[in-house]
C-alpha cells in the first residue's frame, strides 16, 4: 500500500469534525510529499531539528506540530513556525514557548498534556496540576501563547476496557475546564492502535503515523 492509499483509506472512516495528524517522525521528505499531494496538512514530527528541517523543504502551508516531549533549550528552533505543540506539561516549558513566540512575533498554540496511563514513563499533569497552573498569575501572564486544549497518551495495553477508561477520563477533565476556558477546543487523543476507541470517547485530534507511513525501524 502506498502512503496516499492509506491516507485516503484512514479519511475515508473518520468523522467530519476529526482532525487528521500524520505522524511522519523518521520518514523521509518524499513521502511526506506523497501524502501533501493527497490533500493531507498536518504533520506531527517528535524532534525539533528534524522537524525544522522538513519545514525548511517543503511547501508553506503545511501545519507543522510538535508531538514529542519538547526540550526547552531547542523551543527556539521551531518558534518561527510550529503550528501547534502538543505535549506541554509545565508552566516552566510554557514560559520558554513564550518567550521564543515573543521574539517571533507570534502566539503559539498549544495543549497541555495530561497523565492518564498506568506506566509512570509517560508524562503529563494530573487535575490538580493543570488547575494550578490555568489559575496562576504567572499564567496570566502569557500573552504569547494559547491554551487551545489538551492531549493524552493511553497506556501501551490490548486491554479496550482500560484504554476507554482512560480516555473517558480525559474527555471528563476536557469538559470540566472547557466551561472556564473558551479557547478550548481541541482533545488530542487516540494514535494508530486505538484512535477509533478515542473518537468514541470525545478526541477531536487523533495522531496517527504507522497506520499511514507504515513501520518504523
Amino acid at each position: 500500500m502506498s502512503v496516499k492509499n492509506n491516507l485516503l483509506q484512514i479519511k475515508s472512516t473518520l468523522p467530519e469534525h476529526i482532525n487528521l495528524v500524520a505522524v511522519s517522525k523518521t520518514k523521509p521528505v518524499s513521502d511526506l510529499m506523497e501524502g501533501y499531494e493527497a490533500g493531507q496538512r498536518i504533520f506531527g514530527e517528535n524532534k525539533i531539528q528534524e522537524m525544522a528541517e522538513k519545514w525548511e523543504q517543503m511547501p508553506k502551508d503545511i501545519q507543522w506540530h510538535m508531538i514529542g516531549h519538547v526540550q526547552s533549550n531547542k523551543v527556539k528552533f521551531m518558534a518561527p513556525f510550529v503550528s501547534l505543540i502538543h505535549g506541554v506539561d509545565s508552566l516552566k516549558l510554557l514560559q520558554e514557548i513564550n518567550k521564543q513566540a515573543l521574539k517571533s512575533n507570534r502566539i503559539i498554540d498549544c495543549l497541555l498534556q495530561m497523565h492518564i496511563a498506568e506506566e509512570e514513563t509517560k508524562f503529563g499533569l494530573d487535575q490538580e496540576e493543570l488547575a494550578s497552573i490555568l489559575s496562576s498569575n504567572e499564567f496570566q501572564e502569557l500573552k504569547n501563547i494559547r491554551i487551545v486544549g489538551l492531549m493524552g497518551m493511553a497506556t501501551f495495553t490490548d486491554k479496550k476496557d482500560q484504554i476507554k477508561k482512560e480516555f473517558t477520563h480525559l474527555k471528563s477533565i476536557f469538559d470540566q475546564f472547557k466551561i472556564h476556558n473558551s479557547q478550548f477546543t481541541i482533545l488530542s487523543m487516540g494514535m494508530s492502535g486505538d484512535y477509533q476507541l478515542a473518537i468514541e470517547c470525545g478526541s477531536t485530534m487523533v495522531r496517527i503515523g504507522s497506520s499511514i507511513f507504515g513501520g518504523r525501524n
